[in-house]
């Protein structure tokens, strides 16, 4: 197995090379540039398309031509850009295109600055643009995440036909670690919905529009379901005792820094766990509820103001409590802001002040 030591905002084009990736459109913002970057080096090298937006509105549009020509399209982008490709990304959605878009995290709200932030949940885990949609999110903590996350975007969008979201952030895309590729490229199947320009798709049309109530609701209903059923895929790691006192919950960098926090208070004798969501939505709920049953506090650590402790605390039950009632106590939120990133230390002592208060 060939491995390349890189980072992660390379890592992920080559996730998706692999993953049979041909087309990038994008506009290049920090700190997720080295993407577009990558991709304009190593797209035409292997006879894919690779083209420079004059913004990401356009881009994001480029995405819904070419998806609907039954490509694998990708694009890549920060939180700013992210927004302003929401009206497309639910044009995609109502249309039920295919396609992945990473986004690489930095501080805001606003301009913000470019160092790492979790602040882009709720915007890409409940929608962000306008109508009942929703989008898959893998949530990678490793640059070989990043790889392998991105050559598996590719299949579930096709599969679910729905945007597939790569949620890191700038530190995750920054960061260099070795990462083994995959053996082969994945098939790339004609999809028999799109248009090719040729007689046997000739009848297709692909749209978003439903002219009648009736058809505009059933065509929600339809969203539902599929959305609903995606939840196969839903995908997590846990860290620990299953009886643990004590569980933190973390996504990306926020639980690397979180693992190195549980280790070390496990060493002193704590009972305590770390539940990492490797996919935001579908949220893996079951498995947190497995996780959480026998806890007596549960935390969430994330770099916002408590964005996923709203679904923690959702999932879990009123006021922090298990379906079973085992779990005690309100969900603690341990919010950072601003693209600070705290040590393992810092994280350690507002533990220990929860364990031992």
């Amino acid at each position: 197995m060939m491995r390349r030591l890189m980072k992660g905002n390379e890592a992920v084009v080559c996730g998706a090379l692999f993953g049979g990736a041909t087309h990038f459109f994008g506009y290049p913002i920090t700190p997720a540039s080295e993407i577009a970057h990558a991709a304009a080096t190593w797209f035409p090298k292997l006879g894919h398309e690779f083209l420079q937006a004059e913004s990401e509105v356009a881009a994001v549009n480029m995405l819904y031509g070419a998806a609907s020509a039954g490509a694998r399209v990708m694009t890549a982008s920060s939180g700013p850009g992210v927004a302003l490709m929401s009206e497309g990304i639910s044009y995609m959605a109502g249309a039920e295109l295919p396609c992945v878009i990473v986004d690489i995290q930095r501080a805001g709200p606003g301009l913000g600055n470019i160092w790492p932030e979790q602040s882009d949940y709720n915007m890409v885990v409940k929608g962000g643009g306008h109508g009942n949609y929703r989008s898959i999110v893998f949530a990678p903590n490793s640059v070989q995440e990043m790889c392998d996350m991105a050559f598996r975007a590719f299949e579930i969008a096709d599969e679910y036909r729905m945007t597939v979201f790569i949620l890191a952030d700038a530190y995750i895309g920054q960061m260099m670690e070795p990462v083994a590729f995959p053996e082969t490229v994945a098939a790339r199947a004609r999809k028999d919905w799109a248009v090719y320009g040729d007689e046997a798709s000739r009848g297709n049309l692909i749209s978003s529009i439903h002219m009648s109530t009736h058809g505009q609701a059933q065509h929600n209903i339809n969203l539902q379901t599929k959305y609903e059923a995606s939840a196969v895929i839903a995908d997590s790691e846990h860290v620990g005792a299953p009886e643990a006192d004590t569980v933190i919950v973390a996504f990306g960098i926020a639980s690397r820094v979180a693992l190195s926090a549980v280790q070390s208070l496990q060493r002193e004798g704590a009972s305590i766990a770390l539940f990492r969501p490797k996919t935001l939505f579908p949220y893996p709920e079951d498995s947190l509820l497995d996780a959480v049953k026998h806890a007596r506090r549960v935390v969430v650590f994330e770099l916002n103001n408590g964005q996923m402790a709203d679904d923690v605390d959702r999932i879990i039950g009123t006021n922090g409590r298990s379906r079973n009632g085992d779990a005690s106590g309100p969900v603690r939120r341990y919010n950072w802001y601003g693209g600070v990133v705290p040590s393992a230390a810092e994280v350690i002592e507002k533990l220990k002040g929860d364990i031992d208060g």
